[in-house]
């Protein structure tokens, strides 16, 4: 378990055990020594626990919950516990208020704060819905320039098309994904790569994936690397030989030399690096940097970014974070879990003379909701610094 999972566990149970206290109160009040209510809250703790369960992807593979069983419930359990977050704390504020001007509010003062409390406590199920239901399939075609020193001339104007974190899933139907890679068809890039999580859970539609992907066209072909959730799947031999026989090449730890004129484009993959052995960051991947070649890696990790600088690689591309998937904007700063993991969340970073982009990606994982971080077809343009 990750330090931000431990702090939402500590975060959610103090939350539904405030909630539970409440709950067992209004049932006592309401219905005295009657069992059944009270029974009721337990049962729902009790599947909020399992949801909780389902939410995290190893756990899932170890205790083999079905795929679909488990992302449902999980997902759901995860909207409400977000809700709740915010509704007790409203409730909170608003308790307190009403207790310590209670004697001193005028009739007219206490229904605007009961109103404006009823907004707050409903504002949070309104952005969840809205996350869910419109902004989750929001798919957006995203173009950014890339200014790179030491640029090969036949490389300034190269089209590089990334997809990453399709999560094919029950959050995410072949159909939609099908609406993604006809968008990403018409953009005519030289290259194509995806970098990772092609799938969520153990049972996905994973052949599904693969199908709509080798779709994609490009000049110089399709490249990808794997992702964490193809680990906990346990599905990344499948998933290299299947996307070999499909026309997609993925690179673990393999790299594949591209001409473009006089250009030459290195093009290398890794797969995933887990956050939790830092100290084994893209071990042996200096071995695949050319020199003289323009060099560029494919990390589902965005976070070994400073040390693929070092080795020499001019272009990372990266995912994994979904932009941070729940973002909410705070005196002009994004603050969403991905900022627990690493620095690198979204966008175009840079390290002397080498730049990394991280993409949003276009599925989702646990929340099925996206909010204030839409997902995006990704399309960088190569520039000559």
């Amino acid at each position: 378990m990750n330090p931000l999972d431990r702090i939402l566990s500590v975060i959610f149970f103090f939350t539904q055990w405030r909630i539970t206290a409440l709950w067992l109160r209004m049932a006592r009040l309401k219905w005295k020594e009657r069992v059944g209510p009270r029974a009721a809250v337990y049962v729902f703790d009790a599947v909020l626990v399992a949801g909780c369960i389902c939410s995290y992807s190893n756990l899932v593979v170890r205790l083999k919950v079905p795929g679909r069983l488990a992302a449902w419930l999980g997902g759901a359990v995860l909207c409400y516990l977000m809700a709740a977050t915010v509704v007790l704390a409203v409730y909170t504020v608003l308790a307190a208020v009403r207790k310590r001007w209670a004697t001193d509010m005028d009739p007219g003062r206490r229904r605007v704060l009961n109103v404006a409390g009823g907004a707050l406590m409903a504002a949070p199920f309104a952005a969840i819905g809205y996350g869910t239901l419109v902004q989750r399939t929001d798919f957006r075609v995203r173009e950014i320039d890339v200014p790179l020193p030491g640029l090969p001339p036949d490389l300034d104007g190269f089209r590089l098309l990334q997809l990453s974190d399709i999560h094919l899933s029950p959050f995410l139907s072949e159909g939609e994904l099908a609406r993604v890679i006809d968008a990403a068809r018409e953009l005519r890039p030289h290259l194509a790569v995806m970098t990772g999580d092609l799938i969520s859970m153990p049972g996905d539609p994973l052949d599904a994936c693969i199908r709509q992907l080798a779709r994609l066209k490009s000049d110089a072909g399709i490249f990808a690397c794997m992702g964490n959730h193809e680990r906990f799947a346990g599905v990344e031999r499948y998933t290299a030989e299947t996307g070999a026989r499909a026309g997609i090449r993925f690179l673990r730890s393999q790299c594949e030399q591209l001409g473009f004129g006089t250009a030459v484009l290195n093009l290398a993959g890794v797969d995933y690096q887990p956050l939790s052995e830092k100290q084994k960051y893209l071990r042996g991947a200096e071995r695949m940097v050319a020199p003289g070649a323009f060099n560029v890696l494919l990390s589902h990790n965005p976070d070994v970014f400073p040390l693929a600088a070092q080795q020499g690689y001019n272009l990372v591309l990266a995912g994994h974070t979904h932009g941070g998937q729940v973002t909410i904007e705070i005196l002009r700063q994004g603050i969403n879990p991905a900022r627990f993991f690493t620095p690198f969340v979204y966008g175009l970073y840079r390290a002397g003379a080498a730049a990394e982009y991280v993409t949003r990606g276009i599925g989702t994982i646990g929340v099925p909701a996206r909010i204030g971080a839409p997902p995006e077809i990704s399309v960088l343009r190569l520039r000559k610094a």
